[in-house]
């Protein structure tokens, strides 16, 4: 049993990490433009179909494919806020977003199912997910997916980082995230940080799309369970901190795995038990804070 145990912890650990390649971006956009974005657990699935599509016909290496699926994600994001979201004003604004953006999910996900059908499908490539692709550590096997997924979690999380604490650009960030209407007084274009901010929270779905679909089979309806769970991994580790949700990734699907060791039914339940736990006494999240913005 204690080897099993740690076994479903170091799997618990790398799948979280590949969560938090999702997850990023929703907590970004959240903290950025007080904007719950419903559509990103569809938008995970079309870079998928993307990275599908990619390696499928071009027999491109999807990890290689990224130099096209991010900034083409990029696009559809600086797109999806320029048509639907820079609009919205008002006291009322944030729970708009939510009717428009589940709008926006079901726009995108009919035309998935109009250009791939109803059929589930997966990224199927040896070297990465194959059944021998993996690797043996200290008595444990890791896949070689879920280590790449994993890395590349850190390296996403650590180059959001940089960009909002090192650049300009994040300063501007911060600013708007502090008082939108100071940072409108300061000469801040706010419209198009606002764009550029939401292009990037999309585009990191690209790399989460590509652990997804790697790892799971999926269809254009997969985004409805993908955005619950992603929901509740940025709540527990803080609306809009970009470390909590790689940590909150980490600690839930862990306790997910854990528990599946003894009641697999139960799973679940426990991953959503824990954030009520959680809230029960921190209502702002592990790493969020009290006052974000200014009223």
């Amino acid at each position: 049993m204690g080897r099993e145990l740690y076994q479903a912890i170091a799997d618990g650990i790398l799948v979280g990490g590949v969560y938090a390649l999702m997850a990023v971006g929703l907590t970004l956009i959240f903290g950025v433009l007080d904007i719950i974005n419903i559509a990103q657990g569809v938008l995970v699935i079309l870079g998928a179909y993307l990275s599908y599509s990619i390696y499928g016909h071009l027999h491109i290496d999807m990890f290689v494919g990224l130099a096209i699926t991010i900034p083409v994600m990029f696009i559809i994001g600086v797109v999806i806020h320029w048509a639907f979201i820079r609009r919205l004003r008002g006291t009322e604004r944030t729970s708009m977003t939510l009717l428009v953006t589940y709008a926006v999910a079901l726009i995108i996900e009919g035309i998935l199912y109009k250009i791939y059908g109803a059929n589930q499908v997966q990224i199927n490539e040896p070297s990465i997910n194959g059944t021998n692709a993996s690797i043996h550590v200290l008595g444990f096997y890791l896949g070689y997916i879920y280590i790449y997924g994993f890395i590349l979690a850190i390296v996403l999380v650590a180059a959001i980082y940089l960009l909002l604490y090192r650049t300009k650009f994040g300063r501007s960030v911060r600013a708007i995230m502090q008082d939108e209407t100071a940072a409108r007084l300061i000469g801040i274009e706010v419209n198009r940080v606002a764009a550029v901010t939401f292009g990037i929270g999309v585009a990191v779905t690209a790399a989460g799309g590509i652990a997804f679909g790697a790892t799971n089979a999926f269809n254009a309806n997969s985004g409805y369970d993908l955005i619950s769970r992603l929901l509740a991994i940025i709540i527990l580790g803080g609306l809009g901190s970009v470390g909590g949700a790689l940590a909150a990734s980490i600690f839930m699907i862990t306790l997910e795995s854990v528990v599946s060791i003894w009641q697999p039914t139960w799973a679940i339940a426990v991953f959503y038990a824990a954030l009520i736990l959680v809230l029960l006494f921190r209502p702002e999240g592990l790493f969020g804070k009290k006052a974000v913005r200014a009223q």
